[in-house]
């Protein structure tokens, strides 16, 4: 049935463009946690570089905070990035069982065709026996 096709085509498509938009999601959770490790990295350099002068010990408080800061905004944006990726893995899973369902449709649907045309043949042939039968008799 073609309605059926088209609908498997449509439940395709939608799956498919779910996956790209996970893709996505996890590339820019990696680029978030990309930068987690800059930041760790940039905190290392920086206290290697004041731990020789007194004076720079004073500029390391305030490099801390700031680094504090953009460290939280970067695990705010990563949390919220990781929310985002658990969603749309959620509706790739609807819309696999939406496939499912359809598919399940279609060969039920499929099923449905194929005995009733038996049933037609049957009745076809029956016919055919009948109209034999009272011509040889």
């Amino acid at each position: 049935m073609k309605w059926t096709g088209s609908l498997i085509r449509i439940a395709e498509h939608e799956i498919e463009a779910l996956r790209r938009r996970i893709g996505e999601i996890a590339g820019r959770r990696a680029e978030k946690q990309d930068e987690l490790v800059r930041l760790a990295q940039e905190a290392i350099t920086e206290a290697a570089f004041s731990h020789g002068d007194a004076d720079a010990g004073w500029y390391l408080i305030g490099f801390r905070e700031g680094w504090k800061q953009r460290k939280a905004r970067v695990m705010a944006e990563l949390a919220a990035i990781e929310m985002e990726e658990q969603g749309a893995r959620d509706a790739l899973i609807q819309a696999y069982e939406d496939l499912k369902k359809v598919e399940h449709v279609a060969e039920a649907a499929r099923i449905v065709e194929v005995k009733e045309a038996a049933r037609r043949e049957t009745a076809v042939l029956d016919e055919m026996a009948q109209r034999q039968s009272r011509r040889a008799g």
